[in-house]
């Protein structure tokens, strides 16, 4: 085997290693994503994950701290239990 055949059959061999890294941990992403919940209220201004009520569009969109209407990703079953300054995490917008 000459070198650059070596070298092929390593870089081969690496590429299809990181393919099936990267599909071992395709599925716990998944299942860490199913269990989160949209939780209103409690994200400080600007860390939102997304769409924080009319007029803004997506993820650092809110403008200020514990913005009813912006929401955060957080572990399903916790929303509930967070407590902000402005009260209580909430399932629903606040308005």
């Amino acid at each position: 085997m000459n070198t650059s055949s070596f070298a092929l059959t390593a870089f081969a061999l690496a590429l299809a290693s990181g393919a099936a890294m990267a599909q071992k941990d395709a599925k716990p992403m998944g299942d860490k994503m199913a269990a989160m919940e949209k939780c209103y209220g409690v994200s400080l201004a600007g860390q939102n994950d997304c769409k924080a009520g009319a007029g803004t569009t997506c993820a650092g969109s809110s403008k200020a701290d514990y913005q009813g209407n912006a929401f955060k990703n957080v572990p399903a079953g916790t929303c509930t239990t967070i407590k902000t300054p402005k009260g209580m995490g909430s399932l629903t917008p606040k308005v």
